[in-house]
């Protein structure tokens, strides 16, 4: 990532850590948390911990998910993430502070919109994967209704969607393909219209769907 685009996204957060983390309390965000956590637990099935996220925020998805460590760029998420007894480190995505091999499973959550180098991203978090572990990303996708909403809000100037980018399914796959990694599972969610209102409980969908709001893929390292 670009230095200005990194502060930047790291002065976001820095200044509106606790906005952020008190979004999820929010019925809005409660129970789109609620819907995501239930498309993303089912893929961490026979991964072996230690767990790594990349892009921790304030540790809510980690504490939910019993991952153990979270790096992140912004010194005020982690604060929250610490106190939810994350082991954290601050780092970038583009160079994580991990030996090689080191975790059975790294999650990246909604973390790809908000670096600059996503495909970097992906490759150091198969540089700390174990041969047998599984990385799971966390997605809203540039084809569903939800990112055009979220869009929307950007050029309304909203304080974190503004610094945010959307990727579709296809670009995701290419970056994929690139890292060397291949996607073994998909579960999508949220096939309600967007707005920020409760959202009713739905049981995540196996495959992909264009039309789903959130998506949850895990993915395997090709091995030679």
């Amino acid at each position: 990532m670009r230095g200005k685009e990194r502060e930047d996204i790291r002065r976001v957060f820095d200044v509106f850590a606790k906005r952020y983390d008190e979004w999820y309390e929010k019925p809005f965000g409660k129970s789109a948390f609620e819907l995501e956590k239930a498309s993303i637990k089912p893929l961490c099935k026979n991964l072996k911990h230690p767990f790594l996220e990349v892009g921790v925020g304030t540790g809510r998805f980690a504490q939910a998910l019993n991952i153990e460590y979270g790096v992140d760029i912004s010194s005020g998420v982690l604060v929250f993430a610490k106190n939810r007894r994350i082991e954290v480190v601050k780092g970038a995505g583009e160079g994580l502070p991990f030996k090689d091999k080191t975790f059975g499973g790294v999650f990246l959550i909604v973390t790809l919109c908000f670096v600059n180098s996503p495909l970097k991203v992906l490759k150091e978090a198969v540089r700390v994967l174990t041969d047998n572990g599984g990385i799971i990303l966390g997605l809203i996708l540039k084809e569903s209704p939800w990112a055009r909403f979220y869009e929307e809000k950007r050029r309304k100037n909203d304080i974190f969607y503004k610094i945010a980018r959307f990727y579709s399914f296809e670009d995701i796959k290419l970056m994929m393909e690139e890292a060397k990694l291949k996607i073994v599972e998909v579960n999508s969610t949220l096939f309600q219209p967007p707005a920020e209102k409760t959202l009713y409980f739905e049981l995540p969908r196996k495959g992909y769907y264009m039309e789903a709001g959130f998506i949850a893929l895990k993915a395997k390292k090709k091995l030679l």
